[in-house]
């Protein structure tokens, strides 16, 4: 009976693993096989037609010139009434002392307040290092040499000396204005 019993699980033991592989290929699906060969069939003949692509557009090479044409990376300028230009020779007086508010420019300056004294009238600014300063007509202020033409009430008219494109001086209206915080603290 021994005997017995070692055969059945040497058997047995065989016997387990056919029994295993015949279930395992029985999960095969058999309509796969057939699956695939359609599919490769369909692959061999494609249809449809793939138009071909159209010509590649010629265009045309644009030629800039900068002197003759006003740059396309730039906003234009526009010039208000009574400017002018002026000739190469006729910039500024660079030998003139510079005023105090020239180092600064018309940005960076605040007109804080306007002052009329035995009918003269004058502006209060406040520069960027902190003070303070009275200015008149004719006074000069900012970096592009600009000369007070006009203190009112709503603020200070000056006219700017600046290059054009072409190097010639134009002169260029400008008015230095209350901003809101300024008249907050009046």
């Amino acid at each position: 009976m021994t005997e017995w019993l070692t055969i059945s699980r040497r058997w047995g033991g065989l016997l387990a693993v056919l029994v295993g592989m015949v279930l395992l290929n029985g999960c095969r699906d058999a309509e796969m096989t057939a699956l695939d060969a359609h599919l490769d069939a369909l692959r061999q003949r494609p249809e449809g037609n793939i138009e071909s692509l159209p010509p590649a557009p010629v265009y045309r090479t644009a030629h800039y010139s900068q002197v003759q044409q006003r740059s396309p990376f730039s906003a234009e300028r526009r010039t208000q009434e009574g400017t002018a230009a002026s000739p190469q020779g006729n910039g500024p007086d660079r030998q003139r002392p510079r005023e105090p508010l020239e180092r600064f420019s018309l940005e960076r300056l605040e007109l804080v307040g306007t002052l009329t004294v035995g009918g003269q009238p004058s502006a209060l600014i406040r520069a960027p290092d902190g003070n303070v300063y009275r200015l008149f007509e004719g006074h000069y202020l900012g970096t592009d040499f600009g000369r007070v033409t006009a203190i009112d009430d709503a603020g200070v008219e000056l006219v700017e000396r600046v290059r054009d494109g072409g190097g010639a001086w134009r002169q260029r209206q400008r008015t230095l204005e209350f901003n809101d915080s300024s008249q907050a603290a009046e």
